[in-house]
């Protein structure tokens, strides 16, 4: 089920129209937050549950914005943020996604002090299994961001190495920027997927990349015309990787025919 306080929070539409499902929930909206200066937080034990960050800030505005309730514009080469939250009882069985939008530039997370997964890069989405560290009741996300564009070991885009704008460059963005959302999804699911327009044959072809035990599964797509839908099963899933369960399915979906 959607988030019921959506219009109580920033951003509050689901970030990825086309993988919408109907059990999500929206994360934005206010954080605790602190910036660590000497990146010492980890050594510190900020990401233990019992550990409060000194600030609040909006989520998914970056500290650098007056949206953000922080405004800071100098440059932070660490930031923290540590929310809670709960998983409603219908969502298991199951597992449950942890989203991110997008970090600047790398971030480490934590649920309930379990560390569940690194990302590097600050402009890509990416998302974590937080299954095995959730407990019945309350649980608590921590984020730690570590981001310094003047060491030239990170892709930086336009953001300034000053500490003023300059030329084309502008103020820095640093820690989450986009949406953070969970996700319920069942034990073998969609993880992405890819759409090829053939318009010689008046077909859409679909290529789907599963996660979990989805050997033996079939592939079906449903498509829309005139709000007028029909549905057609595609060909067997067949399994690319049976180790980790993954498998890459394929469909066509006809003018004809659906």
């Amino acid at each position: 089920m959607a988030n019921s306080s959506a219009n109580a929070i920033p951003r509050p539409e689901h970030p990825m129209p086309q993988m919408v499902r109907g059990e999500w929930q929206n994360l934005n909206g206010s954080w605790q937050f602190e910036i660590d200066y000497g990146k010492s937080g980890k050594e510190r034990g900020w990401h233990q549950e019992e550990h409060a960050l000194a600030r609040t800030i909006a989520v998914p505005f970056c500290p650098e914005s007056e949206l953000s309730g922080i405004g800071h514009k100098d440059f932070m080469p660490a930031v923290w943020y540590k929310r809670s939250f709960e998983i409603p009882q219908n969502w298991r069985p199951g597992r449950t996604l942890l989203h991110f939008g997008a970090v600047d530039y790398e971030a480490t997370v934590w649920v309930n002090g379990r560390i569940v997964g690194t990302h590097r890069g600050g402009y890509s989405s990416f998302s974590f299994d937080i299954t095995d560290a959730l407990r019945e009741g309350v649980n608590t996300v921590t984020v730690c961001a570590e981001d310094d564009v003047r060491s030239g070991l990170q892709p930086r885009g336009k953001q300034s190495g000053r500490y003023y704008s300059h030329g084309c460059d502008y103020t820095r963005t640093t820690g989450i920027w986009q949406t953070v959302w969970l996700e319920r999804v069942p034990e073998a699911y969609i993880r992405s997927f890819r759409l090829y327009p053939d318009p010689d044959n008046a077909q859409l072809h679909i290529e789907a990349a599963l996660a979990g035990p989805a050997a033996g599964a079939t592939l079906k797509a449903e498509a829309y015309y005139a709000a007028r839908g029909r549905q057609r099963q595609g060909d067997r899933i067949r399994p690319v990787r049976p180790a980790d369960a993954a498998a890459v399915g394929s469909s066509s979906v006809g003018a004809g025919t659906a």
